[in-house]
C-alpha cells in the first residue's frame, strides 16, 4: 500500500537541512543543491514507503547520487571557467557556528575550495564519511561501488585533505564580527598601515567573477598588496552613490554584502585565524549571488 503524499513530504521536510547540506558540500553550489533536492523529492514521491527501512539513509543515498550526477555534468563548465572558481556563498540562518565545529569547518570556504581538488567520488565519500558519519556500506550503496573500494577511496581522500587543509580554529562569532567591523572601518579611512596590521603576512584575496563582473583574474597575495587593493576598492565604492554594506554570516564566517542601488553586487567572506584575516573570498559573479536572499538551515543530523 502506497503512503499518502503528505507522509512523503513530512519525512523529506524533516530531513531537508541534512539533505541540503550533503548536496551543498558535494557540489559547492546552493542553487544546484536546490535543483538536486527538487529532483530527489520527485523521485522520492514515487517510492512505496513500506519498502523503506531507514528514511535518512535512503534519502541520503538518493541525494548523493543526484549530486554526483550534477557534479560530473558540470565538470566541463568549471574547466572553461573564466578566472578563479569559488563555491557559491551560503547565507546561514541564526545558527551559532561555534555550536558544531565539524559542521562549521565542512561548509567553510577554505574546506569547499579544498574539496574541489578531489575527484567526484572522493569528494562524496569524504563528505559522507568524515562529516556525516555514514558507514562504508551505506556510502558504497550511494556511490555505486564495492565497500572495499569505498574504504580505499576514503583513505585516499582523507590523506589528500589532511595534507592540504589549513588549521581550523573554533569559531568565535562575536570576536570575528568585531574584527571584520574594525577592518571595514580602517579600510574606509584609507589607512593602509592600519589595514595591514589586521592581516596575516600571507593573506590572500581571491575573486570569482566568471568573467561577468570586474574582479582580479588572479589571487592577490601578501599583506601589503591585499591592503592596498582593499583600500582602493573601498575608496572607489564610497564614491559611488546608493551603495550600502551589510554584515552577515556566510559559510560559518563573517561576510560583507555589497549593494548598489538596492542590487546585490558582491559578497566578501572573511577567514580569520588567531585574530588575523588570512583569506578574503570575493564573489562577484551575479549567477552565484541569486541565492543569497534566503538564509539556509544546515545540519549534520
Amino acid at each position: 500500500m502506497t503512503a499518502a503524499p503528505t507522509e512523503h513530504a513530512e519525512r523529506f521536510t524533516l530531513l531537508r537541512p541534512l539533505l541540503f547540506t550533503i548536496a551543498y558540500e558535494i557540489l559547492g553550489s546552493a542553487t544546484e543543491s536546490d535543483d538536486v533536492l527538487q529532483d530527489s523529492y520527485l523521485r522520492w514521491a514515487d517510492v512505496d514507503l513500506s519498502t523503506v527501512r531507514d528514511t535518512k539513509s535512503y534519502l541520503a543515498r538518493l541525494v548523493t547520487r543526484q549530486a554526483l550526477n550534477a557534479l560530473r555534468a558540470g565538470a566541463r563548465r568549471r574547466e572553461d571557467y573564466v578566472g578563479p572558481w569559488l563555491p557559491e556563498p551560503l547565507l546561514l540562518d541564526e545558527q551559532d557556528p561555534s555550536a558544531d565545529v565539524v559542521l562549521a569547518e565542512s561548509v567553510s570556504m577554505a574546506m569547499l575550495v579544498l574539496l574541489e581538488t578531489l575527484t567526484p567520488d572522493e569528494r562524496a565519500v569524504f563528505v559522507l564519511r568524515e562529516v556525516f558519519g555514514f558507514d562504508y556500506a551505506e556510502i558504497a550503496d550511494a556511490v555505486g561501488k564495492p565497500t572495499p573500494t569505498v574504504r580505499q577511496i576514503a583513505h585516499r581522500a582523507r590523506e589528500h585533505v589532511q595534507a592540504r587543509r589549513r588549521r581550523f580554529t573554533p569559531v568565535d562569532p562575536e570576536q570575528n564580527a568585531r574584527i571584520t567591523a574594525e577592518f571595514m572601518a580602517a579600510a574606509s579611512t584609507g589607512d593602509v598601515t592600519a589595514v595591514m596590521s589586521m592581516l596575516a603576512p600571507d593573506v590572500t584575496w581571491t575573486a570569482d567573477s566568471g568573467g561577468k563582473a570586474s574582479a582580479a583574474r588572479r589571487p592577490v597575495v601578501g599583506a601589503e598588496k591585499v591592503a592596498r587593493a582593499v583600500v582602493g576598492l573601498v575608496g572607489r565604492g564610497m564614491q559611488v552613490p546608493d551603495v550600502r554594506v551589510e554584515t552577515v554570516v556566510c559559510n560559518a564566517a563573517p561576510a560583507v554584502l555589497l549593494y548598489r542601488a538596492g542590487q546585490l553586487e558582491g559578497v566578501f567572506t572573511v577567514e580569520i585565524i588567531d585574530g588575523k584575516i588570512t583569506n578574503f573570498y570575493a564573489m562577484r559573479n551575479p549567477d552565484k549571488l541569486t541565492r543569497l536572499t534566503t538564509p539556509q538551515e544546515i545540519s549534520r543530523g
